[in-house]
């Protein structure tokens, strides 16, 4: 796949920091199980060394789809929402990135296959979420100093249009959010290149000992487990004091946040990975964030 270069590396110190939280319900058996979790990487969301994040420049093969999706048309109540939301929510995986994170730390620290087999799991809704987030990083267990390497080594790519459609909402006054079961530590580069507040970030959160060992997750956080992104959005909203909120993404994780006092719309992308189950589900299913850009005021 054609990519354009890299974006011009920022570089900065680390620092410690503390995490914006939406949530209070903390962990504290977490907590206590690790001492660094408070100190993660990218203290700045700023990518160190010589990392940087990839945009794509080129469009993504349209993967081709046996299923007539009735919903490639907006309804005019579809639109109507979409034209005047005041929140948006991004997944990350397979959305704003090209990748999906944790199938690729997987595969540089060796464990490639097995994982992607358990996302795929994850993203059809065959399993429950946490138990496929649990499988993999078992088999992961990837230590501080390698997920700082792969974020080096193989910098996230942003998927072809979704810097331009967060530009444009941003000009609608429309707040955007990133809300993933992916890792906090390999989002929050991504945030940073698109204008994303780090408080507008809802994943999850690696956890390492003192020597930079794994020790874990921290399983307060509502993505990680099935029905965490309808909470979270429901938590938005209640917190923001949103009226309609637009959740956009591509597996079942993310369909499912499209529910009563949760995201009012679901859209799915299918641009990257075309998930027939979940398309045919979404209010409207779109290839091309042009789509989406075409449609706003």
């Amino acid at each position: 796949m054609g990519m354009a270069g890299l974006i011009n590396t920022r570089t900065s110190l680390r620092h410690p920091f503390s995490v914006p939280r939406l949530f209070s319900n903390q962990s504290s058996q977490a907590s206590q199980l690790a001492t660094r979790a408070i100190n993660p990487l990218f203290p700045c969301a700023k990518l160190s060394k010589a990392g940087a994040v990839v945009m794509a420049a080129m469009e993504v093969s349209k993967a081709p789809s046996s299923l007539d999706l009735a919903n490639r048309q907006p309804s005019k109540d579809v639109l109507e929402i979409w034209r005047n939301a005041d929140a948006v929510c991004f997944d990350v995986d397979s959305t704003v990135c090209l990748d999906e994170g944790i199938d690729e730390l997987a595969d540089f620290c060796g464990a490639g296959q097995a994982v992607a087999e358990w996302t795929a799991k994850a993203m059809t809704g065959t399993v429950p979420f946490e138990e496929a987030l649990t499988a993999r990083m078992s088999l992961i267990k990837p230590s501080l100093s390698q997920v700082e390497d792969c974020l080096e080594k193989r910098p996230p790519r942003i998927s072809p249009g979704i810097a331009d459609l967060i530009k444009k909402l941003k000009a609608n006054n429309t707040e955007v959010f990133l809300v993933s079961g992916g890792f906090r530590q390999m989002i929050k580069p991504v945030a940073f290149e698109l204008g994303i507040p780090t408080e507008n970030i809802i994943a999850n959160q690696l956890l390492f000992g003192t020597s930079g060992e794994y020790v874990g997750f921290d399983p307060a956080e509502p993505t990680s487990r099935s029905g965490g992104k309808a909470q979270a959005v429901q938590q938005i909203k209640q917190d923001r004091g949103y009226k309609t909120l637009v959740m956009i993404g591509d597996g079942a994780t993310d369909l499912e946040a499209r529910q009563p006092g949760a995201a009012d719309l679901f859209i799915c992308y299918a641009g990257v990975q075309m998930r027939e189950a979940v398309a045919a589900k979404a209010d409207w299913a779109v290839f091309e964030f042009q789509d989406l850009i075409a449609e706003l005021p």
